[in-house]
Formats: structure tokens, C-alpha cells, sequence
């Protein structure tokens, strides 16, 4: 299986830093905040940018969780950038399971369908549910 690293310093030229962001794109905390040193995009809450691709998790005003449902609709664009960018390695955060508050439970099946994309690397928590 393909391992994201525990800690991300610093990125190769062909990784993406994926992280879990507001509909508002406003990257203030967590892995979004880390994201702007990579060109996250202040305002652009989704899609690759820069070095980095953002998945909204919670609403513009930063007060509540994304559903399941819509979140998936977000990993499934993830998964169709990711099969138009097989150069890329994208290496997953804990999408989800910050301030959105949701469980690797509840959000890593989520992420099954990445299991055979070689350019995709989960976190290891992720991985670990999966194999259940």
C-alpha cells in the first residue's frame, strides 16, 4: 500500500500536498494553512493549486461539517484529477477528520476507490480502516 508520511516538511516536484479545506478557501488552520506555503490559493476552496489540491469538508462560514454525501462528491472530482494526472504523486492528509470533525471511520471508505491508483498515497490511519 501507498503510505502518506506521517509529517509533510517539504514536497518533491511531482507531489501534491492534498488537504481539507472550507468552501470559502479560506486556508487558516491545519493542513489548509500548511497548504499555502505549497500555493494554496487564498478564496479557492478546491482542485489542484499550486503544489497542493484542496477537498472542502466543512461550509463557507467554517460553522459546519459537510455531509458524507457531498464530501464524496468532492473525492470523486479528486479521483478524476488524479486518474488526468498519473505524473503526479498526490500523498492524502487526514481530509475530513480535523475541524470538519468527522472519524478516519466514517471518512476513509470514502477513499477506497484510490486503493489501485499508484499515484495516490492515503494516510496511514486510512489505510488501516480499509483493510478491515
Amino acid at each position: 500500500m501507498r503510505e502518506t508520511p506521517d509529517w509533510i516538511t517539504e514536497l518533491k516536484d511531482n507531489e501534491i500536498f492534498v488537504f481539507g479545506s472550507n468552501l470559502s478557501g479560506r486556508h487558516g488552520k491545519g493542513a489548509a494553512k500548511t497548504a499555502i506555503k505549497w500555493g494554496a490559493v487564498w478564496g479557492n476552496p478546491r482542485g489542484l493549486q499550486g503544489k497542493t489540491y484542496g477537498i472542502p469538508t466543512v461550509n463557507a462560514s467554517i460553522t459546519k461539517k459537510l455531509s458524507l454525501d457531498d464530501i464524496e462528491k468532492e473525492v470523486d472530482l479528486f479521483y478524476n484529477d488524479c486518474i488526468k494526472h498519473r505524473d503526479l504523486k498526490f500523498l492524502v492528509t487526514e481530509v475530513g477528520c480535523g475541524l470538519a470533525g468527522w472519524t478516519v471511520k466514517e471518512i476513509a471508505p470514502l477513499f477506497r476507490i484510490f486503493i489501485d491508483l499508484d499515484n495516490v498515497y492515503l494516510p496511514k490511519n486510512f489505510l488501516k480502516e480499509l483493510a478491515k
